[in-house]
């Protein structure tokens, strides 16, 4: 037995055809569990836990900037994976040690159920996503040396469906499962049980990881064991520098205004847990479908095309809120909540997978370890200030607002019409949008093997749909009502780009500068 646990970890350097196939199984069903553990432990019911507990705006933000701070642990993290050259051994010890972690946060509502709850929750969390860094560092590196680059899009497509197609059927089943349980027990308890589930996926998972074949890590020179050489090789890469800034800003952008979005159904617009769940659904029920479009497209024309036309469809997205309510909910607010999540979910599976496809693609291999390190550390810490940012400025703007309204008065009648009302979180989606757009701009300075021009891609996205709406339906005015966000979002994105460029040219501002490989 503990002959054949050895060999399981033994990074091997002939592997056959037939052992990388049988490991991108692995990586599948890994993939799978992940995202499963995710479903019934983060998202939705993380947030409502915590809300039930007491948390405040702020501690929200804090907890969506866990998994961020986190990241700092990739530093000893590479280091580890030089000395020790065993990948797959650090993945599995680490992983099993993050998940077991949140026994402690299963445990709390059978201990506190008060702010020493919530106190408990973010150190539990912590500690968790900390180890859980390590281990994904080693986890991503040993991908980028297993999976053959010409199916990358396609096997990490396939990988996204499978699992959110399980995480959205959980995520569903859970939303009904708590509120069911809240009508006769304590609605808390009724959170341990889906994070106990939760973890029991994961363990599994970590089954899957410890099957996975490892190639073994190309030698290196002893220069390459200091750290900071590891860490400064990647800055030194003037392309990947503009992948990092351009991920920083972007992971800045959406991280203001994500980790907010089931507070606002949950607070301000009053929904049920299971509302909300049936919404998270519809979005991941186009992730899948739209996984089947973005994967072939990642591999036929650029992930950085792809990047920029999904990028632009999810910011449309992030401005669609605040008009949910004028001021409050109104016969449109249930409409544009499915139009919004159907538009996220689309656009989400085209942002993950060509982000992680172009971080991959642009790290060396047998250096990936350091790269993507140095890629995560920069732009998640970034990216964690945000929720924080997002979770002060939400208690700031709580008891702000800003409105224009439209006014008729006659003799025995006053009409008003709520042409825009921003207050709390929708200034936090404004702010979100403008510089989501400026990262897009800044994309144009990353340089990708095979790019094309987006409009390229737009066409070819508007094709996709055309023929599958072809055999639902006849009806042009269907067509151009899906084609309509799809067309808007990337005029948008040029529109602005048109501007910026016209600002460089007249001497305002110099950050719009090309940048060539």
């Amino acid at each position: 037995m503990i002959t054949e646990i050895k060999r399981w970890f033994e990074p091997r350097s002939d592997l056959s055809p037939e052992e990388v196939q049988k490991g991108l199984r692995f990586v599948v069903g890994d993939g799978i569990c992940s995202s499963a553990m995710g479903a019934l432990q983060g998202g939705a019911f993380l947030v409502a836990f915590a809300l039930a507990l007491g948390a405040t705006n702020f501690e929200i933000g804090i907890l969506a900037a866990i998994g961020f701070f986190a990241q700092i642990s990739q530093i000893p993290a590479i280091y580890l994976v030089e000395r020790v050259r065993n990948r797959k051994a650090i993945t599995v010890a680490f992983a099993v040690a993050s998940r077991l972690v949140w026994l402690a946060i299963i445990i709390i509502p059978f201990i506190f159920i008060s702010k020493q709850g919530v106190t408990l929750l973010i150190l539990a969390l912590f500690v968790s996503a900390i180890v859980g860094a390590m281990s994904g560092n080693a986890w991503t590196s040993m991908l980028r040396d297993l999976v053959p680059e010409n199916i990358m899009g396609r096997m990490f497509s396939r990988r996204m469906m499978l699992g959110t197609g399980l995480a959205l059927a959980l995520t569903l089943l859970g939303g009904y499962f708590i509120d069911f349980w809240k009508s006769d027990h304590t609605e808390l308890y009724g959170y341990s049980i889906l994070f106990a589930c939760g973890l029991a996926f994961g363990l599994v998972g970590t089954y899957f990881l410890s099957r996975t074949p490892e190639p073994a890590m190309k030698a290196q020179a002893e220069e390459g064991y200091s750290l900071w050489k590891l860490l400064s090789r990647p800055l030194r890469d003037q392309n990947f520098r503009n992948l990092i800034f351009f991920a920083s800003v972007w992971g800045f952008a959406i991280n203001l205004a994500a980790p907010f979005f089931t507070v606002y159904m949950l607070k301000r617009l009053e929904l049920d847990l299971f509302w909300v769940t049936g919404f998270i659904t519809i979005s991941a029920v186009a992730n899948i479908l739209a996984l089947r479009i973005w994967g072939p497209f990642c591999d036929r024309f650029s992930n950085k095309s792809v990047l920029s036309v999904s990028g632009a469809m999810f910011l449309l997205a992030i401005i669609a809120w605040p008009f949910t309510t004028m001021p409050e909910k109104y016969f449109m607010t249930i409409p544009l909540l499915v139009l919004i999540h159907i538009l996220s979910g689309i656009s989400l599976a085209g942002v993950i997978l060509s982000a992680a496809n172009i971080t991959l693609k642009l790290s060396p291999r047998g250096q990936a370890s350091a790269y993507l390190a140095c890629h995560g550390l920069i732009s998640n810490i970034v990216a964690g200030v945000a929720p924080l940012l997002g979770g002060l400025l939400a208690d700031f703007f709580a008891v702000r607002e800003l409105s224009l309204t439209f006014s008729w008065a006659e003799p025995g009648r006053e009409l008003a019409l709520h042409a825009l009302s921003f207050r709390s979180l929708d200034f936090l989606f404004l702010f979100a949008f403008m510089v989501g757009l400026y990262s897009l701009h800044r994309l144009a300075a990353v340089r990708e093997e095979g790019e094309v021009e987006e409009a390229v891609v737009v066409r070819e996205l508007m094709a996709e749909v055309s023929r599958g709406e072809k055999s639902l339906s006849t009806i042009g005015g269907l067509r151009q009502f899906t084609f309509f966000p799809i067309q808007f979002a990337y005029n948008s994105m040029q529109r602005y780009s048109w501007l910026w460029e016209n600002k460089k040219a007249d001497g305002e501002d110099d950050v719009g500068r090309n940048y060539s490989p």
